[in-house]
């Protein structure tokens, strides 16, 4: 297991800035997942990693061990492409060997490791098999177990499931999630999916135009955002955001108005009277209460079975959603309205920064 170190990294493409000022220590055995929309520079910051982009400026350290000028095969890095990239003449064995091939390794060893990477991906009795023998989850597994090979230091993986479909991507998060406790090895992986980073890193890294907003747990971003950004981009559905106002300041906190809408809230945070204000409210932490604080109409309902989706125009607000267990009754065009407790409350200022 393999510590490593980005300090006050900048990538450029001419006059572009893509990457600004990255500093993140990953410690052995981590998994970290960069997560982020696209063109946020995730996968670059990737790239820099393995070697196959330069740093425009900054140091990145592999152990006690700069490597930052290191050309990619030297670091002792593997990493796993979108695309799986396997030689669809070759046999699954010969697949997986081919690094250790190429470091000219005794048959005897390559024999053997194969077979050790094979049991651990549960790949034991499809060796013999070409790749366009097996299914896509079969050739991630394959590809990961290439990259397994030269017991590499640290394991990069840039968006390997988007290619699969819903149901071979739940799967296959399954068998990453045991393989990273399995293997203790060090892992990035990128992802624009934040299901996937809630349910596979040990912290997320989330970036936006090139520069990291928020590093955490998976709970400590979904429990204090730093901003609307993180906020919005982290839970799905995504965090409703109704721009709210001072009512009056108290000695033991504050009342809100929501915008568009008489009823106050309270608030056990002090805050600037002349100060713009969002309210944040998860979905899943909306109750239907008849004499709730935040009222609208329903716009449409999904029935998902263990849960359903409220969707509506409230005063503050078009395209609230809430999310009610089990089947309602609820139906389009209905008033509804709701009340959350204050410790489900996240406010923002205008500009999107956490007042608490």
């Amino acid at each position: 297991m393999t510590a490593l170190s980005l300090k006050n990294i900048d990538k450029n493409f001419d006059d572009i800035q893509v990457i600004r000022n990255i500093n993140l220590d990953i410690q052995p055995g981590e998994f970290v997942v960069f997560v982020g929309p696209s063109g946020c520079g995730k996968s670059t910051l990737l790239r820099m990693v393995a070697g196959l982009e330069e740093i425009s400026s900054g140091e990145f350290w592999i152990g006690d061990r700069r490597a930052d000028q290191l050309p990619a095969s030297e670091r002792d890095i593997a990493m796993v492409f979108q695309s799986y990239a396997l030689y669809p003449h070759m046999t699954l064995a010969e697949n997986i060997g081919f690094p250790l091939r190429l470091g000219k390794q005794p048959k005897e060893i390559i024999d053997k490791k194969v077979q050790d990477i094979a049991s651990i991906l549960r790949l034991e009795q499809l060796l013999d098999r070409k790749p366009g023998q097996i299914s896509g989850g079969q050739r991630q597994r394959v590809a990961i177990g290439r990259a397994l090979a030269r017991d590499p230091k640290v394991i990069l993986l840039d968006e390997p499931l988007s290619n699969l479909d819903a149901a071979l991507r739940l799967e296959m998060r399954i068998e990453l999630a045991k393989l990273h406790k399995q293997l203790e090895a060090t892992m990035i992986y990128v992802t624009h999916d934040q299901v996937e980073a809630m349910t596979l890193a040990d912290r997320i890294v989330i970036l936006n135009n090139g520069e990291i907003v928020q590093i955490g747990s998976p709970l400590d971003l979904y429990t204090k955002p730093v901003n609307t950004f993180v906020a919005e981009f982290i839970g799905s559905p995504k965090m409703n955001l109704f721009p709210a106002m001072v009512a009056d300041n108290l000695t033991n906190g504050t009342k809100i108005n929501l915008i568009g809408s008489s009823d106050k809230l309270m608030i056990n945070t002090a805050v600037n009277s002349n100060q713009g204000l969002q309210l944040g409210i998860r979905p899943e932490h909306m109750t239907p209460s008849n004499e709730g604080a935040i009222k609208g109409i329903v716009t449409s309902a999904e029935q998902l079975g263990s849960d359903t989706y409220i969707y509506f125009n409230s005063e503050a607000k078009d395209q609230a959603v809430a999310r009610l267990d089990g089947i309602s009754a609820v139906r389009t065009g209905e008033n509804i309205s709701f009340n959350a407790s204050q410790d489900h409350y996240h406010l923002f200022t205008s500009e999107g920064n956490r007042i608490n």
